[in-house]
């Protein structure tokens, strides 16, 4: 019998539905998931990972996706979306022949600005990148890391006058095992240039983990410090096939901690058991990589809720919904 610290959290409420499908998208589409999501005064954005021209079948007779792009969408409700007619961000709009595939945006605004977090893999390593848009046509890369690192975050706010970004480098020489990957903290006084790096919360902290952590959507500010969701990572060896591939044999949750406001490089709280794991039919079957949940977008709603859009299967984006005070209880509360 698996461990009781296996056990989502009763504070979500998961919405029965998928939010955006491969079947929302009107350009080749197979997958889409690892959305980044912003509400603004006139609604909810959405920049979403699509990746297109292979099929189950084909998959499982050798064949690959045939590229990645980045889709734009609009709503409302930040329920129902409107996807545009073409592709937002695309190799060819970055002009940098280095980049092979860009993919896993996330979205801070920033004044009239929107920050743009993204992965890119290139022919000497996978980056993390951050550009800035206003108008989601054009994008003005800021900067690209050194490899290997990504699951790059941007809180929406100076603090102690830096910009402040939550990320994953990972280092596999420096680590007990190849897969140890934790989250960090860098500072940067223009986007630019980054430093003061140290890390923020180990694998070995979170109790529910044996592979890998990483940052999932940026940071929300709360009178009881900055709420961040993460992803973590367990393996199972006697896991076998979840999904298209032949073995899949990891299972992604979500966790939940509390940084400090002014030292967001310390945790004040976090939940020792994850705040969602794989337990819906729909999670635990149909995707690309079965038994996947990866946290991607956090907001606050008009009614006050807080929204966690998160993709389910690698396949599709999904939300769910817990109250603000809840979610703290969570972090700072012994579990």
């Amino acid at each position: 019998m698996e461990s009781e610290i296996y056990r989502g959290s009763p504070v979500i409420t998961r919405y029965p539905e998928p939010i955006l499908t491969k079947d929302d998208v009107p350009y080749e589409s197979n997958l889409t998931f690892n959305a980044g999501i912003v509400k603004t005064d006139d609604g909810y954005l959405m920049l979403f990972r699509n990746d297109y021209g292979c099929t189950k079948e084909e998959w499982e007779s050798g064949k690959r996706f045939k590229g990645t792009n980045i889709g734009l969408a609009h709503s409302e409700d930040g329920i129902k979306w409107k996807v545009d007619p073409e592709p937002s961000f695309e190799l060819k709009q970055l002009g940098v022949d280095e980049f092979v595939r860009c993919y896993d945006p996330r979205i801070t605004q920033m004044g009239e600005d929107f920050i743009v977090s993204f992965a890119v893999d290139t022919k000497h390593g996978v980056h993390g990148g951050l550009c800035r848009t206003r108008d989601f046509k054009d994008y003005e890369i800021l900067s690209i890391s050194v490899p290997d690192n990504r699951n790059m975050v941007l809180f929406p706010e100076k603090i102690g006058g830096n910009f402040v970004r939550l990320e994953r480098p990972m280092p596999v020489y420096s680590r007990d095992a190849a897969g140890k990957f934790d989250i960090w903290l860098s500072e940067s006084p223009d986007l630019v240039y980054w430093g003061k790096s140290r890390l923020v919360l180990a694998t070995e902290d979170v109790p529910y983990c044996n592979d890998k952590i990483g940052p999932g959507a940026p940071p929300l500010k709360t009178d009881k410090g900055w709420l961040v969701i993460f992803h973590a990572v367990d393996i199972d060896p006697s896991r076998g096939k979840n999904g298209w591939e032949d073995s899949w044999k990891k299972r992604y949750c979500i966790g939940i901690m509390l940084l400090d406001l002014n030292d967001p490089g310390k945790v004040v709280g976090m939940s020792k058991r994850p705040l969602m794991i794989p337990e819906a039919p729909y999670e635990l079957s149909g995707g690309f990589r079965d038994n996947a949940l990866f946290p991607c977008g956090m907001v606050r709603d008009e009614k006050g809720l807080i929204r966690i859009y998160y993709s389910a299967g690698d396949a599709v984006v999904r939300m769910a919904t817990a109250k603000e005070e809840d979610l703290l209880k969570l972090c700072t509360e012994a579990r």
